[in-house]
């Protein structure tokens, strides 16, 4: 396993099937900020017989679980990854049992059940080519540090057996250039679109900002707020608040990087 930090420029020019056959090769990295110009997505895989009820809670929450694809039954590829594999295309997963994290594998083939169903869920990842080119700054690919994400107060609506919190991702954006940012980010609904909160992070029941539930701590530069999106880590939290007994996620700011641009997913 070969674990990078950086973001070297030759992963950033490299097309999404390169990439992934660089994680099918044992890379380990964030992917934020690589194959320029594709979307990327979170997963998460549950047994069919949990499957509709994760679907009507995304249909219920679409902000923090928009739905860029579901898969088959026991089917590993798409549209969105062609001639890719689910099981081993992305940097590091996470499995669940009951509900509990109990191995993170860079592939999770010895895992795979005929039942399971895959989401691709929209990431918030792929509008952030736009923040940049509109000259906001990302702070975490600037520090070279995986994303920052929080557990919230917020309940998401339930659905059947699936029930959890909110989680969101947070950027710091400059005071001037927060109308930017929810400008440029509005224009992609089904990567989580707009933010759903500005600043005072404990009216999200956040108490510290330098502790997140997943990814790492950023530093916030004078003069910037914390901005916070819906996160596609929120049906990870789902589980593990409503302990389905076998679920896999993709490992925090380890993402499914598609076949699908970032333009397919703006909007006038």
């Amino acid at each position: 396993m070969r674990t990078e930090h950086s973001s070297p420029a030759d992963l950033v020019a490299l097309s999404p099937a390169e990439v992934r056959a660089r994680f099918r090769a044992g890379l380990v990295r964030p992917t934020s900020g690589l194959a320029a110009g594709y979307a990327q997505a979170n997963l998460i895989i549950v047994p069919k017989s949990h499957a509709f009820d994760l679907l009507l809670f995304a249909q219920r929450n679409p902000k923090p679980m928009p739905l860029l694809g579901v898969l088959d039954a026991g089917e590993v590829t798409s549209d969105l990854l062609a001639g890719g594999d689910i099981r081993t295309d992305v940097p590091k997963y996470v499995v669940y049992e009951d509900g509990v994290p109990v191995a993170e594998p860079t592939d999770i083939t010895g895992y795979w059940r005929e039942d399971l169903v895959t989401f691709i869920v929209g990431c918030s990842f792929t509008f952030e080519n736009a923040l940049v080119a509109g000259g906001v700054p990302v702070a975490h690919q600037e520090q070279g540090v995986n994303v920052p994400m929080y557990r919230t107060s917020t309940r998401c609506a339930p659905a059947g057996e699936i029930a959890g919190p909110l989680v969101v991702s947070m950027r710091p954006v400059p005071a001037s250039q927060v109308a930017d940012a929810v400008r440029i980010t509005s224009r992609y609904p089904a990567v989580h679109g707009a933010p759903v909160h500005v600043g005072a992070p404990g009216e999200l029941g956040i108490a510290d900002l330098a502790a997140p539930d997943f990814g790492d701590p950023v530093a916030i530069p004078d003069g910037h707020v914390p901005v916070f999106w819906a996160c596609g880590v929120t049906p990870q939290a789902a589980v593990m608040e409503s302990r389905p007994p076998l679920a896999i996620g993709h490992a925090p700011g380890h993402m499914l990087i598609t076949d699908a641009r970032d333009a397919d997913y703006l909007v006038p």
